[in-house]
């Protein structure tokens, strides 16, 4: 089943993109298998080589596994929607970027943007040694802040819901069937401009 959903998940290959790219997509069903500690320490040593502003590389994370501190300080920040469905997942992560540069003390306005950067690359190391990441916008930030006491001077991201594919059918009737839904994307004549709103010829 599992085989058949990730068929259904993946982007057209016709596109030419490459092909891990057009295999990270983000399921909400995880299955219980333990992520090792080798295949963490490769996917966040690919989110240490992202890109960012003067190489400040301004991305947090915090780490939780099932049954640890981290995870359950990171699952209670989730809204119920997304603890409902995020509790199966084996590891639960959260972003943060330091909003000054530590050479100067200056802003650094491109802070989030980078770690959004590091968590993309995260995500594609990860679906390479085939293991899947949702991210989430839906938790409290007041209340993820204070759970872990993070600094001001840091903006918080995302968090992130990290594993191996799990059963859809464990899912509840909504979920179920748009996991199992292919995946589309804009056209891009609607984002790839040569003057705003006009379209870019490639």
């Amino acid at each position: 089943m599992s085989q058949d959903l990730e068929a259904v998940k993946h982007g057209p290959a016709d596109s030419g993109v490459e092909d891990i790219i057009l295999k990270r997509w983000s399921p909400r069903a995880f299955s219980d298998k333990a992520v090792s500690s080798a295949d963490l320490t490769k996917i966040f040593t690919a989110a240490g080589w992202a890109a960012s502003s003067y190489g400040e590389s301004p991305w947090r994370f915090l780490v939780g596994r099932k049954g640890d501190e981290t995870y359950a300080k990171i699952l209670d920040s989730l809204v119920e929607f997304n603890q409902g469905w995020a509790k199966s997942a084996p590891v639960l992560i959260l972003s943060a970027g330091k909003k000054t540069f530590t050479q100067n003390g200056q802003p650094n306005w491109y802070a989030l943007h980078d770690t959004g950067a590091a968590s993309a690359t995260l995500s594609l190391e990860a679906i390479a040694l085939g293991i899947h990441t949702h991210g989430m916008g839906g938790f409290d930030k007041d209340k993820a802040r204070a759970n872990f006491n993070i600094p001001d001077d840091f903006e918080i991201g995302a968090v992130w819901a990290l594993g191996y594919l799990g059963d859809p059918d464990s899912l509840s009737g909504g979920m179920q069937q748009a996991e199992k839904a292919p995946r589309s994307r804009k056209p891009l004549h609607e984002f790839v401009f040569a003057a705003w709103d006009e379209p870019a010829t490639l």
